[in-house]
């Protein structure tokens, strides 16, 4: 008898099960906060919801067709039309750049580029949203300029082309000739009509390609490196704290 109580005084008190089930609650909760690292890099690449290419590079297809499709059809009104005053071309590089913003989409997310192929499609996406935004720019500098010169032409028929000047007055001054043009007026009116609406859909796709270069540039220098470099802090606090 007197071994027995020695054994059983020997055994450690159990804790009651209600501090167990707090320990337990407690282990629960720090996993469900988890990482404040890792939760940043969750959320980093995400926008509405959306992984983030996805928003951009639907704004950039549909802009893209629109413009293409608009310079296409100036094509039409007259053959003597130039090339910078018809810009599809901004249209099909907007196209392009949105496509490989759904090749990023198809790739495996991984935080701070570490693989080459995800590293190579954003850099590339990046270049071409830069060389989008700078010919977007310049079909609205050639659109309105051509626009400017419209408001000041005087027109008139000759053997089915319409001729233009801008001082009729001046004999030197410069003819301009648009071929295939039986009417001046509806010419000039639809004319004007298309270098609006291709001022007005180069400006926003510009906006739209400067946003996508920005959203990059603040997603890798915004959030990754301020992540690093702040957690650190954050961790050695909390242990001071626990200390």
């Amino acid at each position: 008898q007197p071994a027995q109580s020695e054994a059983l005084g020997a055994k450690k008190p159990t804790p009651p099960p209600a501090k167990t089930q707090e320990s337990a609650m407690k282990k629960k909760q720090k996993k469900t906060k988890g990482d404040p690292k890792t939760g940043l890099e969750e959320e980093s690449h995400t926008c509405c919801g959306c992984r983030f290419p996805l928003l951009f590079a639907l704004l950039q297809l549909a802009l893209g067709i629109s413009v293409t499709v608009l310079g296409f059809l100036m094509t039409g009104i007259s053959s003597s039309l130039l090339v910078r005053d018809t810009p599809y071309w901004s249209g099909i590089i907007v196209c392009v750049v949105s496509l490989v913003g759904f090749v990023m989409l198809c790739i495996s997310y991984q935080p701070d580029e570490k693989t080459c192929v995800q590293f190579t499609v954003k850099l590339m996406y990046f270049l071409l949203s830069a060389l989008g935004l700078v010919a977007c720019v310049l079909a609205v500098a050639f659109s309105a300029h051509h626009y400017l010169q419209m408001t000041k032409f005087t027109c008139d028929t000759i053997l089915e082309s319409c001729r233009c000047k801008l001082d009729t007055a001046d004999p030197l001054s410069r003819t301009f000739v648009y071929q295939d043009a039986a009417d001046c007026d509806s010419l000039t009116s639809m004319l004007n009509l298309y270098l609006l609406l291709q001022m007005v859909l180069n400006l926003i796709t510009a906006l739209v390609c400067l946003s996508a270069c920005f959203v990059m540039w603040k997603h890798r220098y915004q959030v990754f490196y301020v992540g690093v470099w702040f957690y650190p802090l954050t961790a050695t606090e909390g242990q001071r704290q626990k200390v």
